[in-house]
Formats: C-alpha cells, structure tokens, sequence
C-alpha cells in the first residue's frame, strides 16, 4: 500500500485496507480519473475571503498554482483555512493569528497531502501558514498576494496605508477639509493586493523569501501583475519536487536562516510586528529567537531600501528596483549562503543579480541610507522583558530623552481623553498607553502610535509608548511591545501620570524613574483582567505569551520555550 498520495493519513475504522479502499472510491467521484489518484497530492491552501480585499485575487492566484503541479506531474487539491482580513476583523486580526495556525496545521496533518501551497498575504495570514507548516512539518511554499498599486489625489501618489494615516493625521489637524479625505479614500486601495509600501504584509513576503519558504524574487511581484500568476505556477511546479525531495520545513527553518530574516528585516527598514512573527515561527521549530538577536543583526546591518513609511518609495518601486534579491545581494557579506529553502539552491547561488543603477529606492551597500539599527529593541525598569522602536522611522530628536509621563489606562480612556481640550500634556511629554497588550487589549491591537492629542496643534510627533503593537505602515517615535506587558503585571502597568520616563535608544534603555516602594505600593491596588467563561477568546488569553516570546500559545511550543 503507497504511503504516499491517497495513501497517506487513513481514516481510521480499524482496517487500513478498506480506509483506502474506501477513499479512492469517494476519490472517484472528483472526477479525475485512476491515473490522477495515483499522482503526489499537492494541497493548495487558500485563504481566499471576500473580507479580505487583499487576497481578491486568490481564485486566480490558485487556478495558476494549480496549473503548475499538473506540469510537473501532481494532482493538486484545493482547500480553504481561515483568512484574516486586517481591516474587518474586531478587535483585531492579531487576536485569530493563532487560531488560524491551528487551522493551517491540523489541516496539513490531517489530509493525505505530499506538499502545500500557502497562499498568504494580508498582515497575519503569512505568520500563521508559516507556523502552521512548522508545525505539521509537510514540505511547503508560500505564495503571496503582492502588492497593490498606487492611486492618485490632487496629482500625488497615494498608496494604502502609511498615505491612509497621513491624510487622518492632517484631517485631526485641520489642514484638510472633509471633501479632500473623502477623495483620498477611494484612491488610497486602487486595486487589489496588499498595502503598496513596506508595512507588515509586504515585511512578511520579504523575510518569508528571505527564510527560504519563497521563490526568490516573490514578495514584491504586484497584484495585478501577470507575473504574480507565474510565480504562483512555478511554486505549484516547485511544490511537486519539494514532496519528492522531501524537503520539509525543519530543513529550511534554521537558525541561520531566521539571522537572515532578521538581517533583511534591518536593511528593508520593514515592521516591527515581524519581530513578533518571526520569533512565533522560529518558536515551532524549537528556536528562541531573543531580542538580543534583532540587536546583533541591526548593530552590522545597513538600511538600504528607501521606502515608505520610512523614505519615499512604494513596493511598485521596490519590484521594479529588483526587489529582494538585490537587497540580498548587497548583503552578501552579512548572510549565511549555504542556506538552502525551497528552490534546493543554496542561497549564495541566487545573488549573481546586477545591481541596476537606473533607480534609487534600494541603495548600494556602501551608500546607505543608515549604517545600522533600523529596528531597535530596549529594555530596563519600564521594559524587563524588552520592547522595540523602529528607529528608521522616528525623529532622531527623540531618541534619547527623558520627559513626564501622559498615562492612559486602556483603550477605552485614551478614545474618551485624548483629544479632551482638558487633557493635561505638553509636546515634550511622553505618551503612555497601558494595558493593551496580548491580554490587556485582548489580542495586542496595532494601537500603538497614539494619536497627538489635538490641543498640541501643530505637533507631529511625541514619544510614545504602549504595550501595543503597531501598524507597519505607520510612522514615528513610538515604542512598542513593552513585555511584560500591564495586564500580566508588567511595570508599564504602575506608571501615572507625572511619573518620568528616561528612553535612551544609543544604550537601548527604558526606565522607568520611580521608587521601587511606589511601584510596590501600586501593585498591591491590584487589576483586574475579566476572561470570558468560553471559545477560543478564553484559550486565548489561558494560553498567549508575552511579545518577547513572539504571542503564541504556551502548548504549540516545545515544553522548553514555554
């Protein structure tokens, strides 16, 4: 009896015989005929949703990856799993990315597949294909939305969604009326695809191509391009010579392969959310992927891509730049080229790319736009465990101050106070949301750039700092990820209004400058964190880390990373 195709994962009635006897019957009634059953099953795993915008392209997508396992001798098969659609999920998409990795990996275990196509792209689809892959160990491939493109308003590009948050900054402000926000908002997403600058989606396409999980030159195709159905067919191809290779994710998934990703995420100046990301899909393979990591890939690291939210670019730019495999190319020198990913090349072998001098978004090692530390984590008395500042992204001016903390409790009080004319702050204060983190918010919603409160007028950036998470296609001075987080505990919890806070971004430090008998003092009023009594809302916050160790679940982690 195979072990293979149809003959892999039985039903069991206690006879093995007749379980594929049995499913070959059933088998018959797709209508392919003995000759396709007895082809290597490649499941194509579609997040296709009409909630998500992003992913509209999917049945395409899906029908061309399709056509490339039956090239190269498969028979594929279709399948959904949960999709995450980033702008219609409440509270927020964070809270289900765990959900659907139990999805993605049951699934994969569950059915007699040989290989699978992910197709992934909006912000935590990608994370959770991954760790679901890690977990089940099936040979995989991740093929992404891409990119939408740019619209226009008023003869300037607009692209979703750094321009989304930069048209409501200057409608909060007064500088726009209602008429100019309601025509940006119908050019902000033209076409479907995923946010067109480097926010969280298109970071995760980068670092997935960059472990290896992709085809190279895969995360910046554009939606609507043709191309992007000849990557999706060529990973159909490819995913048929994965299953015969038996090259399964544990392969691929190696240290030196997240050091890559990390060293990528550096030179992209890409989101912070994929510090979260990546240290949950290393966590399936029994990685610990610490901050300190993400220090050590920035201190050596330059930042070569002028994108927004960080520079001036779209991914549009980027693809038509070369994409990542020039990125990679200028990081010859600081990667691990032996690693070997889905293409079974070593990644040394795929950088004989030229550098094309007819453009400026991605920029020549020895000419950065940095030398170093795009990204930033810090720790001290405010942050035990650690948070992280995109640094690429903030007023250098604000680096490294100390000032008096604005303290807002929850969610709920920094929407009834910030723009209260009452509200006592000053522009050189700090901003401090508590409380908002995997338990507080529930799910870390991306609440952490603060909005400035509207009596600073003409102030456009603060210091702000949050145990939230924060979108990748926004901007600032904005700390984030503060672990422990409030509602577990953690100091950012105890600090009030008044209280001074010291950031220092060149020591990587966050402190908090309040007497050790004070903060007992405050612990001892106590919290309250209300679980419900039921569903996966009670799993969740029973089971959620802490961002430090990347917001999984405690028992989808080996006992040692728990």
């Amino acid at each position: 009896m195979s072990d293979s195709g149809l003959g892999r994962r039985l039903t069991e009635y206690g006879d093995r015989e007749f379980a594929l006897f049995l499913r070959r019957s059933f088998a018959h009634s797709l209508g392919f005929g003995a000759d396709a059953l007895s082809k290597p099953i490649v499941g194509i795993v579609n997040t296709y949703s009409e909630f998500n915008p992003c992913h509209r392209g999917f049945r395409d997508l899906a029908e061309a990856a399709k056509r490339g396992v039956w090239q190269a001798g498969g028979l594929p098969l279709e399948f959904p799993v949960l999709s995450l659609g980033e702008i219609f999920l409440s509270p927020t998409s964070m809270l289900y990315r765990n959900l659907m990795a139990m999805d993605v990996e049951t699934m994969l275990r569950a059915q007699p597949l040989d290989a699978a196509v992910l197709l992934g792209g909006c912000d935590k689809t990608v994370p959770a294909l991954l760790m679901g892959a890690a977990s089940a160990n099936v040979p995989s491939i991740v093929v992404v939305a891409g990119p939408m493109l740019t619209g226009s308003v008023d003869g300037d590009r607009v692209g979703a969604c750094t321009d989304c948050r930069r048209f409501w900054a200057r409608y909060r402000r007064g500088e726009i009326g209602r008429e100019t926000l309601d025509r940006a908002e119908s050019q902000l997403a033209p076409t479907t695809g995923t946010c067109g600058v480097m926010g969280t989606a298109s970071t995760m396409a980068c670092v997935t191509e960059a472990l290896g999980m992709m085809l190279p030159g895969g995360a910046s195709i554009p939606a609507v391009h043709a191309d992007r159905l000849r990557q999706a067919e060529a990973s159909g191809r490819r995913a048929v010579g994965l299953a015969a290779e038996e090259r399964t994710p544990d392969r691929i998934l190696t240290r030196d392969a997240f050091e890559n990703a990390l060293r990528t995420l550096q030179a992209i100046g890409g989101s912070t959310n994929a510090i979260i990301h990546l240290a949950a899909v290393a966590g399936r393979v029994g990685l610990r992927l610490g901050l300190e990591a993400l220090n050590d890939a920035g201190a050596t690291t330059p930042l070569l891509v002028d994108l927004k939210p960080t520079g001036d670019g779209y991914m549009e730019d980027f693809h038509r730049a070369g994409g990542l495999p020039v990125v990679l190319r200028e990081l010859k020198s600081r990667l691990h080229l032996d690693c070997v990913g889905v293409s079974g090349r070593p990644l040394g072998d795929l950088l004989d790319v030229p550098f094309p001098l007819h453009q400026t978004v991605i920029r020549p090692a020895d000419r950065p736009i940095a030398d170093r530390d795009a990204l930033v984590a810090v720790k001290g008395t405010l942050a035990p465990d650690g948070a992280v500042i995109k640094r690429a992204s903030a007023s250098p001016g604000l680096l490294n101050v100390t000032g008096r903390a604005v303290v807002f409790r929850s969610l709920e009080d920094l929407a009834r106070r910030v723009d209260d004319p009452q509200l006592d702050v000053r522009a050189d204060d700090i901003l401090v949301l508590a409380n908002a983190g995997p338990l507080g918010g529930p799910g870390m919603p991306e609440a952490g750039a603060l909005p400035i409160p509207k009596k600073l007028a003409g102030v456009k950036d603060m210091v702000r700092i949050s145990d939230a998470r924060m979108s990748g296609t926004a901007f600032g001075t904005v700390v984030l990820h503060v672990s422990p987080e409030g509602a577990a505990g953690g100091p950012i919890g105890l600090v009030r209004t008044g209280d001074r806070i010291s950031l220092s971004v060149d020591r990587r430090r966050l402190d908090l400058d309040v007497d050790e008998r004070e903060l007992e003092r405050r612990r001892s009023e106590g919290s309250s964190l209300v679980k419900p009594e039921r569903g996966y809302e009670r799993l969740y916050l029973d089971h959620v880390q802490q961002a430090h160790l990347g917001c999984d679940f405690d028992f989808l982690r080996p006992p040692a990373l728990r």
